[in-house]
């Protein structure tokens, strides 16, 4: 009897780089690059949106957009937004997951390079958030006094230990993320009526007097 013909193996695909807790040095160093976190957090807030709708809203040229997304694409910070590019026009992009992404600076911190890119991001990373919370000092007065008097900047010192801190993080998150899901919720209802982003920024760090 004949022999039977061997099953070919189908090639595998290449896994995409995971950006919800960056590993690896390249990948955090996406973000010594201020635009790219502009267009994050852009595209993070929009849910899902065109090269020309960044641009837009960034105030800079598509071509100059498409590339930086390309570029976060290969890091697997951004993807194509499926069913939605599939027309032969312009992608549409989103984030792979709406946890955004994190790192651990003990990961970078052993080499000069990466504690440089560690400053670097954050620096990076504080005047952003700074810039937004600008903007809306500038227009508070247009959003109304439900908001106004709703909005907070709150600061605590606490007297803790790293473990605590840690927890302290952990509980916060927690709150946060209960938050975002009931907000999500309440859209895919229909309850849109006087609803908003809301930037929420939160700072815990040691410092000597």
């Amino acid at each position: 009897m004949p022999a039977e013909p061997k099953p070919q193996q189908q090639p595998q695909p290449q896994p995409q780089p995971h950006a919800d807790r960056i590993t690896e040095l390249s990948q955090l160093k996406a973000f010594t690059n201020p635009l790219r976190v502009q267009l994050y957090r852009l595209l993070f807030a929009a849910g899902s949106a065109t090269a020309s709708q960044l641009a837009d809203q960034a105030e800079l040229a598509p071509s100059l957009v498409s590339y930086h997304l390309r570029k976060l694409a290969e890091l697997g910070f951004v993807v194509e937004a499926p069913g939605r590019s599939g027309d032969g026009r312009e992608r549409w992009w989103q984030l792979p997951s709406e946890g955004g992404w994190s790192f651990r600076e003990s990961d970078f911190a052993d080499t000069p390079e990466g504690a440089a890119t560690i400053e670097a991001v954050g620096r990076g990373l504080l005047e952003a958030r700074v810039a937004q919370y600008r903007k809306y000092l500038t227009q508070a007065s247009t959003w109304g006094a439900a908001w106004t008097d709703a909005a907070f900047a709150s600061e605590w010192i606490l007297d803790l230990t790293p473990a605590e801190l840690a927890e302290l993080n952990d509980e916060l998150n927690a709150v946060a993320r209960r938050w975002r899901e009931h907000g999500e919720a309440a859209k895919a209802a229909g309850d849109t009526e006087d609803r908003a982003h809301v930037s929420t920024y939160l700072y815990g760090f040691p410092f000597r007097p």
